[in-house]
């Protein structure tokens, strides 16, 4: 029966105690209303319909809580933006999916690998909200930050994260091939070894033509 109040319970419960206020106090509260937040969004007791109402008074406060310096706070987080894009991510208007990459984009360069590598997965599933009526064109200088960022990360010194970054660039590759194969090539000559960005252009002159046209 939980699921009746579970609107009422974010907005008058989670949403108040994830606002920031100074003090370690306050921080610890922070960080088990994310704790709260995440079970919430995870055990499914809060539906579509419910979540996308309080989107707009959640999102800020999830991004705040990007900044903390708390590196739990920060997980937390992470992890729910990953967990509110699964659940209303196609159902976003296009300003409110272009808000969130660029909170993301900057915890990539986390102290935090498991902050990282969370991150990354996020921007992941970023992309799969993207639905076809994203134009490409409109929103290419969105597109150009993500893409010129990514590849910043592909030439990182673990290879791990190199893998997992040219994961996430193959899946940006149908947004706007032409972008991003202009971006590579850009940096390509610039990084320490040239191979993932190889594979990439690699990946993008395999794209079906229809794919390239854009």
């Amino acid at each position: 029966h939980f699921c009746d109040e579970s609107e009422r319970f974010l907005s008058d419960v989670l949403l108040p105690n994830l606002v920031w206020h100074a003090g370690r106090t306050a921080a610890a509260v922070r960080t088990s209303a994310l704790s709260c937040l995440l079970a919430l969004l995870h055990g499914g007791a809060i539906t579509h319909g419910q979540l996308l109402c309080l989107e707009e008074r959640l999102s800020p406060l999830v991004f705040s809580a990007l900044e903390e310096d708390s590196q739990m706070s920060r997980l937390l987080a992470c992890r729910s933006l990953s967990a509110t894009l699964k659940l209303i991510g196609t159902s976003l208007h296009h300003e409110a999916l272009n808000k969130i990459y660029p909170e993301l984009l900057k915890r990539l360069d986390d102290s935090s690998e498991e902050v990282r590598s969370v991150a990354m997965q996020a921007v992941g599933l970023w992309l799969s909200s993207l639905t076809k009526d994203y134009n490409p064109e409109l929103y290419a200088p969105h597109l150009q930050l993500l893409f010129q960022q990514l590849l910043l990360h592909l030439d990182d010194p673990d290879s791990s994260v190199q893998d997992q970054v040219l994961e996430v660039l193959k899946k940006c590759s149908s947004l706007h091939p032409s972008l991003l194969q202009k971006e590579a090539e850009a940096v390509r000559d610039k990084q320490r070894s040239p191979l993932h960005c190889d594979l990439l252009l690699q990946h993008i002159s395999s794209l079906p033509t229809e794919t390239l046209q854009h």
